[in-house]
């Protein structure tokens, strides 16, 4: 792949939380008409934080037309449509910017169902959104990231009924602007480079997945370089990075007393928070992480490892934090002060150390994590 002059991008998902009020699209309920030309306005707002604070990479909300494909709500299907001016004037602000934009669809989206009810709607949803992007008037670099779907018993069959759903119902602008991700639960790596060897889909390597889900042993940089290479020449390639949480959870459950006893009865494998009063109808148990979840920052060493050993590839990154920019305003001058090398393969250099110190501070910006759902499709 020929080098870029242009640095490589960090990016995050779709709320902002270092800078409370700002929304990422029109959240009002369906009686009180919302509309994408509103959460375009919400859009710009965003726009002016991030030029402010230098970031490039920016997954919009995938609710940024709201009910647009509602089934039931026909008053709302042509919003899209209805904002063509706004659409070009966002795109044509955000090319100035030189901002990197993407949906992620939510997991409800599946293209792999044995539904064709299902499958339909999920394609009008990628067709919106592929919608909003046209209009726009956005490179190929702006995609939809999406996953291979559900196993449905039958994970090998699921697999080939993706590709089928690629050849066989889906719209040019869909294939277009659709990337695929590995997962981590159900189609690993080696499946997405399958489904790419039958289709030609682009694919959206991501760090954490692989670790979690990667039956075939596949290598992690050869993999990287796999996925890197499903890119045509001139489009540059965009990987999700995130760490995995460590903390102990805090599991909330109700207690059981046995039979003729009023005394809780405490399970001899289970480790509370505090001990167990008698009447107690409720317990706080304490469990071991879940290595799928995310944490709520980067490891600034695991990223810097990771970098290194993808020397000589050029890719965005995606950052999957729960944090969110907030992830990525902490990571910045992290890899200045560890990782100087790493630092300025995304242009980061050390005569911008002290303003992004000065920046550290917006972590003290009130900003709840758990709050959060803990799922890539975010918003």
């Amino acid at each position: 792949m020929t080098a870029s002059p242009t640095p490589m991008r960090l990016g995050f998902p779709v709320k902002v939380m270092s800078k409370p009020g700002l929304k990422s699209n029109d959240t009002r309920g369906w009686r009180k008409s919302p509309h994408l030309k509103c959460s375009l306005e919400h859009l710009d707002q965003i726009f002016d934080h991030l030029k402010k604070v230098r970031i490039d990479m920016y997954r919009m909300s995938s609710d940024l037309a709201p009910y647009a494909t509602h089934p039931d709500m026909p008053q709302f299907h042509g919003m899209v449509a209805e904002s063509d001016a706004e659409l070009r004037a966002t795109g044509k602000r955000a090319r100035e910017l030189g901002l990197r934009l993407s949906f992620h669809p939510s997991q409800y989206v599946l293209l792999n169902s044995p539904n064709p009810e299902l499958t339909r709607k999920s394609i009008w949803d990628l067709v919106s959104q592929a919608e909003i992007l046209d209009r726009m008037e956005l490179g190929p670099e702006a995609v939809m990231v999406i996953h291979v779907g559900g196993v449905y018993d039958d994970p090998v069959a699921s697999r080939a009924r993706w590709v089928e759903t690629w050849d066989n119902l889906l719209p040019e602008p869909v294939k277009r602007r659709m990337v695929l991700e590995n997962d981590d639960i159900r189609f690993s790596a080696a499946d997405v480079l399958w489904i790419h060897e039958r289709t030609g889909v682009r694919c959206v390597f991501d760090y954490q997945h692989h670790w979690c889900l990667n039956p075939e042993g596949l290598g992690m940089a050869d993999t990287l370089r796999k996925f890197v290479a499903t890119w045509p020449e001139g489009e540059r390639p965009k990987i999700h990075f995130s760490s995995p949480r460590t903390e102990l959870r805090e599991v909330t459950r109700a207690v059981k007393a046995k039979k003729g006893k009023t005394a809780p009865t405490p399970r001899a494998d289970e480790v509370t928070k505090a001990p167990v009063k008698a009447g107690a109808r409720k317990k706080t148990v304490l469990l071991p992480p879940i290595w799928t979840g995310h944490a709520d920052f980067t490891n600034p060493f695991e990223f810097a490892r990771f970098m290194r050993d993808a020397e000589g590839l050029e890719f965005d990154v995606m950052l999957e934090g729960k944090a969110k920019d907030i992830s990525l305003l902490k990571l910045r001058p992290d890899l200045l002060r560890y990782a100087p090398d790493v630092a300025a393969r995304f242009g980061i250099h050390p005569a911008e150390a002290a303003s992004l110190e000065a920046e550290e501070a917006l972590l003290e910006a009130d900003h709840d994590p758990e709050a959060d759902q803990d799922v890539d499709e975010a918003g």
